[in-house]
Formats: structure tokens, C-alpha cells, sequence
């Protein structure tokens, strides 16, 4: 079976595939209603039969997923740093100059497909000679233009939002409010305060957010997704049936753990504190839907949010890293990786009826990615 991550990222490249063919079946649309209207004929241009058409589809579709291929393995982090109209620049120069060495293979497959002659005929490569000094050369980069800005700017608005809220958006999963069984993660960084006041407000912002990207793969890999960030919180959910599937949502939280140790030497060769977090979880019946007039988020709204940030207090109060609410402990499959000791019967702060809380601890340290 694939992997969560593995999974995030394929529905992410798909995503590219689907804007390019949609994209693409628009502009040929418009272009050959266009010249049919009109009545122009260009040699250069590839008339549009049913073989064409398919190659076509197919071809674009392929490209659209290789462009998702190299955004999410490449070109992101390569333009991590650069503001959103540099990315945007930069990433349209390259892909322009790819897709004309692209061209320069397609067209003349797409040309031998309509004529019916050999590839390597001299016919079809003085057609694609013809076709780069035409206007139908440069439809077609305004058409590659069009189509990488809009699935940039998408990749930047997914980016923002989280992929899955972004395609919820679209959906229109939560339209209307529905009710949903979820797992919730709160954590909270340790001794957060004093290394705010001690680093300052721009490098506080710089450890908070290393400190985020320290953790994402770990949330990705057991199938989490990030709710919210609280300053130095992170609200982190699961769909009920992926967070019990293999103990996920308890692997999250140590596979955090693990991850911020491996990258300890890092955080404190650059800012002199190694982070460090608790966390509470619980699950519960939520309500999820759109919601906002100036700005619409998907929020989930119920007790079990209240309760699980109560748990996490108390992680204080009983000296530990991490407390779960025992009836949640009793929908998982404990195996021998985790310790559970019983709290017992809890009042929580804020709340009137008691929880049974219970301590978990990894005995394998090392969960691998």
C-alpha cells in the first residue's frame, strides 16, 4: 500500500494533471472555433481530429503532471526564499524555455500522426521550422504561459491554505456543515516564553518557523493534517478511521519527538535552544463546514476541541509529555511500541464531568520515516 505521504503527493501531481487538460481543452476550444469561424487555414497549424485530439489530452495531461512532478520534488525548494512574484518569474523563464525543448519533440509526433507520414521526413521538420516563426508558435507559449501561471499560483494558494482545505474549497466538501468523527492533537512548545524574550521577535519568528518544518514530514507520514497554528501550538486532526489505522495518530506524536532530536544540533547551533513540546489527544464528534464573510476557513467546532487543549494542560500537572484520553486509548490496537500507564479519573480545567486520562510512552525511540 502507498504511504500517506507518497499518497499527499501523488494527489498533488494530479492536481497539476487536471488544471493543464482543463486548460488545455479551453484553449483548443477557442482556437479552433476561432479559425473555423473565420475560415483561416495555417499550415502550421495541426488539424484537430480524433487521433489529435487524444494524443493531445494525453500529452497535456502528462505534461501538467510533470510540471507538478518538478514543483514538489525541485523547483520548490529551490525558489523556497524567493518572494511570490520572483517564484513566479523565475519559475515561468525555466518552464518556458523546458517546454520549447518539449515542443520541438511533440510537434513533429503530432504532425507524423496527422499526415500520416514517417517522423523523420523532411516534410515534418520544415513544418516545425515554419510553425516556430508563425503565429501559431506563439498561441501556443501564450497558451503555456497561461496554463503554468495558473497552476503556480495554485501550487502558492495550496501551499498557503493546505492541500486538502484547498481541494475541500473546490469540492465544496463542507458547503454545508456536516458531522464527522475526528482525532485531535494539541501540542505546545516548552519554556516558549523566555526563548521568545530571549531571541527577540524576528528570530523567534525564524526558530517558529523551522520549527514547523522540522515536524511537517512526521504529520504528512501517518496521514495528519495541520488544523491550526496557535503561536506556538499546532492543532493537528485526523479522519477517525486514518488515525487509529496502525496506531497513526500515536506514531505522529513520537515520530515529532524523533524528528526535533535529529535536528537539535541544528536549532541550537542557530539560535541556542533546542525545541521541545507536549501534547494532549482525544477524539470526538465535530461539525465541519465553510464558515467566515471576509475570509472563509473550514473550522470544526465542538467540545472535543475544548477538551483535548484541557488535556494538553495537564500535561503539567502530572509531569509527562504527553497524555491521551483513555477512551481513545481503547479504540487503538496497542502494541508492544508503546507504555500506557493509567492516570485515572481527571477534572479538567474549565470542565464540570471528569476524564480518564492515560500516560503514553514509545519504547522503540527510533520510528523511521
Amino acid at each position: 500500500m502507498l504511504s500517506h505521504k507518497t499518497k499527499r503527493k501523488f494527489s498533488k501531481i494530479l492536481s497539476f494533471g487536471i488544471i493543464w487538460t482543463l486548460l488545455g481543452l479551453l484553449f483548443m476550444f477557442i482556437e479552433q472555433t476561432a479559425v473555423l469561424g473565420a475560415g483561416i487555414t495555417q499550415k502550421e497549424a495541426i488539424s484537430l481530429n480524433f487521433q489529435v485530439f487524444l494524443f493531445a489530452t494525453v500529452a497535456v495531461f502528462l505534461v501538467g503532471c510533470f510540471v507538478g512532478y518538478l514543483e514538489l520534488t525541485f523547483l520548490n525548494k529551490l525558489f523556497i526564499k524567493k518572494t511570490f512574484y520572483k517564484k513566479v518569474l523565475f519559475k515561468l523563464v525555466f518552464y518556458l524555455v523546458l517546454f520549447s525543448a518539449i515542443m520541438m519533440v511533440l510537434y513533429p509526433i503530432a504532425s507524423s500522426i496527422e499526415l500520416r507520414i514517417p517522423l523523420f521526413s523532411g516534410e515534418i521538420w520544415q513544418r516545425y521550422l515554419d510553425f516556430l516563426v508563425s503565429t501559431v508558435h506563439m498561441s501556443t507559449m501564450v497558451q503555456l504561459s497561461a496554463s503554468l501561471f495558473f497552476s503556480l499560483i495554485y501550487t502558492e494558494i495550496s501551499d498557503n491554505l493546505g492541500h486538502s482545505v484547498l481541494r475541500n474549497f473546490i469540492i465544496g466538501k463542507y458547503h454545508r456543515p456536516k458531522e464527522e468523527h475526528r482525532i485531535f492533537l494539541f501540542t505546545d512548545m516548552k519554556d516558549s516564553t523566555a526563548i521568545a524574550e530571549q531571541l527577540g521577535t524576528k528570530m523567534y519568528f525564524l526558530f517558529l518557523r523551522d520549527y514547523y518544518k522540522s515536524l511537517e514530514d512526521a504529520i504528512i507520514q501517518f496521514g495528519g493534517d495541520v488544523y491550526q497554528y496557535i503561536g506556538d501550538e499546532i492543532v493537528i486532526t485526523w479522519e477517525f478511521n486514518v488515525g487509529l489505522q496502525n496506531n497513526n495518530c500515536l506514531h505522529t506524536f513520537f515520530e515529532m519527538k524523533n524528528a526535533l532530536r535529529h535536528k537539535s544540533d541544528f536549532f541550537l547551533k542557530t539560535y541556542g535552544f533546542a525545541p521541545k513540546f507536549k501534547g494532549g489527544m482525544h477524539f470526538g464528534e465535530v461539525t465541519t463546514g465553510e464558515i467566515g464573510a471576509l475570509k472563509k476557513e473550514i473550522v470544526f467546532s465542538g467540545d472535543v476541541l475544548n477538551t483535548t487543549a484541557r488535556i494538553q494542560s495537564a500535561c503539567n500537572t502530572f509531569k509527562t509529555d504527553f497524555l491521551v484520553s483513555d477512551s481513545l486509548i481503547k479504540k487503538l490496537n496497542i502494541d508492544e511500541n508503546f507504555v500506557i500507564t493509567e492516570i485515572g479519573e481527571v477534572t479538567l480545567r474549565g470542565k464540570d464531568a471528569s476524564l480518564s486520562l492515560v500516560k503514553v510512552e514509545q519504547v522503540k525511540q527510533e520510528f523511521l520515516l
